[in-house]
């Protein structure tokens, strides 16, 4: 949504995809269980002898915090966010792309209903040793298999028979290879006939389809969605099974089909996180949690709370930049709650900080899944992310610090 709205607006997308991935983490610290890094800090909280946290108490921090990165991102935002060129600012306009058509083919349809909800038009050449070449068409002729209407045809730079001659007549032609035609027909008839051997699209049907507003299945789409975050919202059921009831509720009404459904998983993202979480149990089993909290309190002492829990939001941060912010998380919560009993304090702001530092994870695309989901469509390097970055991880640190043992005495 975000990258049909910038390239609308004439807006680079990289200046607004980045702010869309940090914000949606500190959006992740406004209720329990919009984020597993949030029920497992609680859980954790009450098996280091405190209590697990409400379903809205984070928002007592998430809220300040979705606040201050808001601040900051309208404040320096512009000034900090790269510029980059990327596909995603080649997606086709349906109404100039129409108009386009239309002139170069003279068909008498306004441009706007040449792309509706239902279909759609494709302008495709005849491929070289075609079973097409040889066939004789005129316009409101139809396509032998899909059914298509055929708007018009043009012979290299030549317009054809298929735009009506002076008297209003139209006139057939015998196709030849690199002749391009313009069909008109359903969206799934167009996507099976742009993926014939015997034609090659010039331009995707798919892109424009995307691209006009409430298309096919839209209603059902945004009545899915709705029904996905009510049952976020209200608990009902666990996170996982609501995304895939979703998900099952969209194929079963034909939304979208298996095949799309399989390439649009990010599996390298998948393989990352799951991979990181035997980390954190290797951490714990081999007793390396007992030995970096014991260095760390050699070093802070006892007497500071708010010290030790600086540390370790610090350290939290640092390793939340390589590693998953779950997998971060669960790797310091044994050293947090080591903290915890051997300071005799409350474990809950421990917690809660490791919960806002793990959040926080912003100086690489590696960070946080949703940081690598955007990469690739604002066309971002390594080092763009760091520059807004930096700023909003000095606010959550400050936040953690300060303000959480305020919320959470020790």
């Amino acid at each position: 949504m975000v990258v049909v709205v910038t390239v609308r607006a004439g807006i680079v997308p990289s200046k607004m995809l980045i702010p869309l991935a940090f914000l949606a983490s500190g959006g992740s610290l406004l209720t329990l269980t919009a984020s597993p890094v949030n029920i497992v800090a609680s859980q954790a909280a009450a098996s280091a002898g405190g209590r697990e946290f409400g379903y809205f108490e984070f928002a007592l921090v998430g809220i300040p915090l979705v606040a201050l990165t808001i601040v900051i991102v309208l404040l320096a935002g512009d000034r900090l966010l790269p510029v980059r060129t990327t596909e995603a600012m080649a997606m086709p306009d349906p109404v100039s792309h129409a108009r386009t058509l239309q002139e170069n083919y003279h068909v008498d349809i306004v441009p706007k209903d040449l792309f509706t909800a239902s279909g759609g038009v494709a302008e495709v050449l005849i491929a070289p040793r075609s079973s097409l070449i040889g066939r004789k068409v005129a316009p409101g002729m139809t396509t032998s298999r899909e059914d298509l209407v055929i708007l018009g045809v043009r012979r290299g730079e030549e317009q054809s028979s298929v735009v009506r001659g002076a008297e209003g007549e139209s006139h057939a032609m015998e196709l030849q290879a690199g002749d391009a035609v313009l069909v008109q027909g359903p969206w799934d008839a167009l996507r099976r006939y742009v993926a014939s051997p015997d034609v090659i699209a010039v331009a995707d049907p798919q892109s424009f389809q995307r691209a006009v507003p409430l298309s096919l299945g839209a209603r059902r789409t945004l009545v899915v969605f709705a029904g996905m975050v009510l049952l976020l919202a209200t608990g009902a059921v666990p996170t996982a099974v609501a995304t895939m009831l979703a998900a099952g509720a969209l194929l079963a009404m034909r939304v979208v089909k298996i095949p799309d459904v399989y390439r649009s998983v990010p599996w390298s993202i998948i393989i990352l996180v799951g991979g990181m979480v035997p980390l954190s149990t290797a951490f714990v089993d081999t007793g390396a949690a007992t030995i970096v909290s014991d260095i760390m309190l050699s070093f802070l002492g006892t007497a500071s709370p708010h010290l030790a829990l600086l540390a370790l939001c610090l350290l939290s941060m640092a390793l939340g930049q390589f590693m998953s912010n779950l997998a971060t998380v669960l790797v310091m919560i044994p050293i947090a709650t080591a903290v915890a009993l051997s300071t005799g304090t409350n474990p809950e702001p421990f917690m809660m900080g490791l919960a806002i530092c793990g959040a926080a994870s912003f100086l690489t695309p590696v960070a946080t899944a949703g940081n690598l989901i955007v990469m690739r469509a604002g066309g971002y390097r390594f080092g763009d992310y760091w520059r807004l970055g930096l700023p909003l991880m000095a606010a959550y640190l400050l936040v953690a610090v300060l303000y959480v043992p305020l919320i959470w005495p020790f």
